[in-house]
């Protein structure tokens, strides 16, 4: 079965083929590193982690190129520097540190290139030479500009037309544009902002910039698959495509374009400017952090996500079910092939709500097998959650997962050790009221012919 996914420029589900077999190029808009990622970024990272995957399990984990930059230089990271008093760098180190750490609680394997813009400035200014010399951009008052007029196919990926472009821009209409859909590639920095030395005075890249540069540092002129978020079609891929174009003679930036879709908060899309962000990492206090993948990888990564704590708590039983099966088998970290059923999902545009569907019909083949049929089965089972980034943890130390708001491992094994005196000592009265104690904070206790063990419920 062919690998298939839906190109947002041609807007339409295509087979994949990429360039060449044993190099396949995939991109994705990473993090701006001033604070925490919320946890629609996380939708976009688990997303293509899935992706990424699914690419690795075709070609080969050593044939399959992932590049995911850092922003650590933006006009929100100075803005933060300049309300804390932290060095910007400092800044940026901290929370690139955090978002990595809290994507790899949620299963997002480490890309293989995370190329920073800081450290791609001269490529940056080697470009925009280009771009000038092209006469697809101008400088104007201490910055440069990207000429839309230069560009034939400007706002064929979002599909914007030109009234809106002009709507969009007015917040950066300025008497120096020749256009006012123009956008800045580069920008002066006062002298209390970062800057580097350039042809037209010192200054900073414009955001935009940034990703054509790193992607052509990085991977190639033309790449296989570019991903982000729906809400970078325009203006930062259509500025991308338009920029990479003029530099490199014609040459499209990606043969595929892949966007996932917002996350909701009830009838809104989330947005810091409603005041209805979720943070990734107050979530992984609360949640393991399979819980939280699953949650976002319950819809598919194109159509909205409507994010409850109703689907927190369904991800988690869910999850709860297979890891109770799973206790019938040894545990080991070995990644075996998956089921062809999951396969087959995930390749036909990463639909995760057909490949859940066939973990479930897994699960319920192995409930009703035994012995080595059993085994075999609940190995299928494993092996295809490990594809997805699901099944990782040994059962029992899953069923062990504590939330930040309940008893510690420590305190509940204290309890069950008191427990265990009261009953030997006929003190049952003390003994049932620490049972029930433990039972509203959803700790269940298992009495078994070694002794009492205990679970999250």
């Amino acid at each position: 079965m062919a690998l298939r996914i839906y190109d947002s420029m041609t807007r339409e589900k295509r087979v994949f083929e990429p360039a060449d077999p044993n190099r396949v190029t995939l991109y994705v808009c990473g993090p701006t590193v001033y604070s925490y990622a919320h946890i629609g970024n996380a939708r976009s990272a688990v997303a293509f982690d899935l992706l990424f995957r699914v690419l690795r399990n075709r070609y080969g984990a050593d044939h399959v190129v992932y590049a995911r930059n850092i922003t650590d230089i933006d006009d929100k990271i100075i803005k933060a520097s300049k309300e804390t008093g932290e060095p910007i760098n400092e800044i940026t180190e901290k929370f690139a540190r955090i978002y990595r750490d809290d994507m790899g609680a949620l299963g997002v394997i480490l890309p293989n290139k995370e190329p920073t813009a800081t450290a791609n400035i001269d490529g940056m200014i080697a470009m925009l030479e280009k771009l000038v010399e092209a006469d697809a951009a101008y400088a104007a008052n201490g910055h440069v500009l990207f000429s839309i007029d230069s560009y034939d196919a400007y706002g064929e990926l979002s599909g914007v037309d030109r009234e809106e472009m002009l709507a969009g821009a007015r917040v950066e209409v300025a008497p120096y544009k020749k256009n006012p859909a123009d956008f800045v590639l580069w920008k002066p920095s006062a002298d209390d902002e970062p800057g580097w030395d350039s042809p037209w005075g010192r200054g900073r890249p414009g955001w935009h910039l940034e990703c054509s540069v790193m992607i052509r540092q990085e991977l190639a002129e033309t790449i296989d698959i570019h991903g982000g978020g729906q809400d970078l079609r325009f203006p930062h891929h259509e500025n991308e495509i338009a920029q990479s174009a003029c530099a490199h003679h014609g040459a499209p930036l990606a043969r595929y374009w892949m966007h996932n879709g917002f996350l909701r908060m009830g009838s809104d899309k989330m947005s810091k400017s409603l005041g209805n962000v979720v943070l990734a990492h107050d979530l992984l206090e609360q949640w393991p952090g399979e819980v939280v993948r699953w949650a976002l990888l319950s819809a598919h990564y194109r159509q909205p996500l409507e994010w409850t704590e109703e689907l927190l708590r369904q991800s988690k039983k869910q999850l709860d079910r297979f890891y109770r099966l799973l206790e019938d088998i040894e545990f080991d970290d070995t990644h075996e092939n998956a089921p062809d059923a999951v396969i087959f999902a995930l390749e036909d545009d990463l639909n995760t709500p057909e490949a859940i569907a066939a973990l479930h019909e897994l699960r319920d083949k192995a409930s009703q097998l035994d012995g080595d049929a059993r085994k075999e089965a609940l190995r299928d089972l494993r092996n295809a959650g490990r594809l997805m980034g699901f099944l990782n943890e040994e059962p029992r130390r899953w069923f062990k997962g504590i939330s930040a708001d309940g008893p510690s491992a420590e305190e509940i094994d204290a309890l069950l050790l008191e427990r265990a005196e009261a009953r030997k000592a006929k003190n049952f009265a003390r003994a049932d009221e620490i049972r029930d104690m433990l039972a509203e904070k959803g700790i269940v206790i298992e009495d078994g012919p070694q002794g009492a063990t205990w679970r999250k419920e």
